[in-house]
């Protein structure tokens, strides 16, 4: 399987899973929070910090009719006008700079999702290192097509698509001439259901356009995205805040600084434990052979005593005759003396 090249980070397989942090609208319209959360995603240990570049009105219309609004009982938004809803979340232009500097001067990649072909000029002017294409934007080709002809890496989340829309959307990019695609399983529910993340989809993802895959989650807490790791995601992308009880647009379903810490550690431990598909001792088992059970003497007998199971036993450690040899040495003679903790071979008997 191929892999994706994101900053100085290598994103596939082979390398501990790349783990995104989204700021979205959890900044609450002020710059201070949204350069604080900068720096608690470095602190974390995670490599990239993302945004999201667009303005109510790059990405719909001050409109007020039943389909300007969201109607889903399980969102978080629900009834809300589109318009201002993107004019609480967004993140305003003019910052961009200073929180892309930042990003780098904490040693953390930093890109955006663009939802338009001016925010693409503001990123290329700041030289994002990558695109992520949002759930909702992977049907905008000409978009995609616009990002792919940066020759930056593109990360293109899945939520809500077909199969065929996702083919789509990787051929337009590969026409672009740009194979760089990370793709991401995703659930576009805020907050998602964990019985809804269908995390088996990961490897029919991979199969299918030979990517690497990630997952981009909007469920509760970090279990999705560890076991995601265990299916093969290469990315983890996670919506985090400073604290849910500030609020803000995304804060109910985002981490936490210390819970954005452990996804780093448990995603990595659980891309470590993958290992190769190989039965047999593993390297730190090979010590405990040693402990394995055998046939000991386990009290002194004499030559010419009968071997019988007061006198031999399996017991730990290793060194004896196997314990499925008890039945074939009973009633057998020691040939020579041996002491108690003398491991039984055949020389004795």
């Amino acid at each position: 399987m191929s892999e994706v090249r994101i900053g100085k980070y290598t994103v596939g397989p082979d390398h501990p899973p790349f783990v995104i942090a989204e700021m979205s609208g959890n900044h609450n319209g002020d710059l201070d929070r949204a350069l604080a959360i900068v720096d608690a995603v470095a602190d974390s240990g995670a490599h990239a910090v993302k945004l999201q570049t667009y303005r109510a009105d790059t990405i719909t219309i001050d409109v007020d009719r039943p389909e300007f609004r969201i109607d889903n009982e399980a969102s978080l938004w629900h009834g809300e006008n589109l318009y201002r809803l993107y004019e609480r979340a967004h993140t305003p232009w003019e910052w961009h700079e200073r929180l892309f500097a930042r990003a780098r001067e904490r040693g953390l990649e930093v890109f955006s999702s663009p939802f338009d072909p001016t925010a693409v000029d503001l990123l290329e002017s700041l030289d994002a290192c990558a695109y992520k294409i949002a759930s909702s934007e992977i049907v905008d080709l000409p978009l995609i097509e616009l990002c792919a002809r940066t020759g930056k890496p593109l990360v293109i989340s899945t939520g809500k698509a077909t199969i065929a829309e996702i083919d789509a959307a990787v051929r337009t990019a590969r026409d672009a001439g740009n194979d760089q695609i990370l793709l991401l399983g995703c659930t576009a529910s805020y907050p998602a259901p964990a019985e809804d993340s269908n995390l088996r989809a990961l490897p029919v993802l991979e199969q299918a356009f030979g990517v690497p895959v990630g997952l981009s989650d909007h469920t509760m807490g970090i279990g999705v995205p560890v076991a995601a790791v265990a299916l093969g995601a290469c990315a983890v992308e996670k919506h985090v805040t400073l604290a849910r009880d500030d609020g803000g647009v995304d804060s109910a379903f985002s981490l936490e600084p210390h819970e954005l810490a452990a996804l780093v550690t448990e995603t990595r431990r659980a891309w470590e434990a993958l290992g190769v598909p190989r039965i047999g001792p593993k390297a730190s088992e090979r010590g405990g052979l040693r402990l394995r059970r055998s046939l000991y003497v386990v009290e002194d007998v004499r030559a010419g005593d009968v071997v019988t199971e007061h006198n031999v036993r399996s017991i730990r450690p290793a060194g004896g005759l196997p314990p499925a040899e008890i039945t074939t040495v009973l009633g057998r003679t020691f040939r020579v003396d041996a002491a108690k903790g003398t491991p039984l071979t055949w020389d004795l008997l």
